[in-house]
């Protein structure tokens, strides 16, 4: 049986190592990047390449001919700037009206949980709103546009902080002056999770659905700021002072856990 096409709307950090291991596992990938300089590093991994920007309206090559596949994966963050709600909206609103004439008939966000306020308890995934920052705001917006379309069907997986390869503590603890909130718990999860997390979902059709994705471990920053600091053999910074607990959310995976009947590769951050 042939398996299905699949196009990566941002081929960078996390989707290229997500399209290698696609193809590892004999999907036809087609991938997109914002830089004419990546085409040739995707082509390279086996990856059908598309030079695709969104500013605000789709520009670059056919997006038409990039979206003719069965299952699309959105992986790109809300930009920083002063309309960063605004514009990402007129982001998706543009990526919308492509899908409506493409054969995609499955789509997975890449979010964060960064919708969550910091409420000090655990979060589930029903607990999204109110984001604090502008940036969860917007992909709190982009979740519900996506999510409320009829033409294909929309899992939304909120990753915590990203780790994995250069995204390490040990590559910038020494440059810290201070660690700040000590005291607060850390929603983490390392790129092999979130590779084998997209897949699964990909499997098993888990089409339709939310799910929270870090990793079980919650450790604080001072423990795991201590732990980067031992690996880096830097000295500890100091602890930042506070008479206030700081604010915080646990962000709780169960939900992925039991649907997927998932096991983190790496369950606790600190250890790695």
């Amino acid at each position: 049986m042939q398996k299905e096409s699949i196009s990566i709307l941002g081929c960078g950090w996390l989707g290229l190592p997500l399209a290698q291991a696609l193809i590892s596992e004999g999907f036809m990938v087609r991938g997109s990047t914002t830089r004419e300089e990546r085409l040739e590093v995707l082509r390279d991994a086996g990856i059908e390449p598309f030079l695709i920007r969104l500013d605000p309206e789709a520009s670059g090559d056919d997006i038409t001919d990039f979206l003719q596949s069965d299952i699309l994966v959105v992986d790109f963050p809300p930009e920083r700037r002063d309309d960063i709600v605004e514009y990402h909206i007129a982001q998706f609103s543009s990526l919308i009206d492509a899908l409506g004439q493409s054969t995609v008939r499955s789509v997975l966000l890449v979010s964060s949980t960064s919708v969550y306020p910091s409420c000090g308890r655990e979060v589930i995934e029903e607990d999204s709103a109110d984001p604090e920052s502008p940036s969860g705001q917007a992909l709190l917006l982009a979740e519900e546009m996506l999510m409320s379309e009829t033409g294909f069907q929309t899992t939304v997986v909120r990753f915590g902080g990203l780790l994995g390869d250069d995204r390490t503590p040990a590559s910038y603890i020494g440059k810290l002056k201070e660690i700040s909130a000590p005291d607060q718990p850390m929603n983490l999860i390392h790129r092999d999770d979130c590779v084998r997390i997209i897949m699964e979902i990909i499997r098993l059709g888990q089409w339709g659905e939310v799910f929270n994705a870090c990793a079980p471990v919650h450790p604080t920053r001072e423990e795991y700021y201590r732990k980067a600091a031992a690996a880096a053999g830097v000295p500890m910074p100091p602890l930042a002072e506070s008479g206030t607990p700081s604010p915080f959310k646990i962000v709780n995976s169960d939900k992925l856990t039991n649907a997927l009947q998932y096991i983190f590769l790496h369950p606790d951050p600190v250890i790695g």
